[in-house]
């Protein structure tokens, strides 16, 4: 009994020098995709982009059908223009849940 109560000390002053610091999904931020507007289906809130690659669904540059997460999403953009946009899967659809006109 006295072996174990040195050993269980030093384990829990251990363990945390190995520990993996905790990081937020809400504090990680992924960069901003970019793509080209290709079709706006404002009516049933989807958007078609021809994109590169993105990072945070690790998906390699094509041309898809986004969900937007709020329609007033659409309204600063038009079929043509250069944007960039984060995307993510929400209830198992892409989803655009940013996107502005490119500069």
């Amino acid at each position: 009994m006295k072996n174990l109560i040195p050993l269980l000390t030093a384990l829990a002053i251990a363990t945390p020098l190995y520990a993996e610091p905790v990081t937020s999904s809400a504090v990680v931020v992924s960069p901003m995709s970019e793509g080209v507007v290709r079709k706006i289906d404002a009516a049933n809130g989807k958007l078609t982009l021809r994109h590169g690659p993105i990072a945070n669904l690790d998906m390699p540059p094509m041309t898809m059908v986004f969900r937007v997460q709020s329609p007033e999403l659409l309204n600063a953009i038009k079929v043509g223009d250069a944007v960039k946009f984060h995307a993510e899967t929400i209830n198992g659809a892409y989803t655009v849940t940013a996107i502005q006109a490119a500069p």
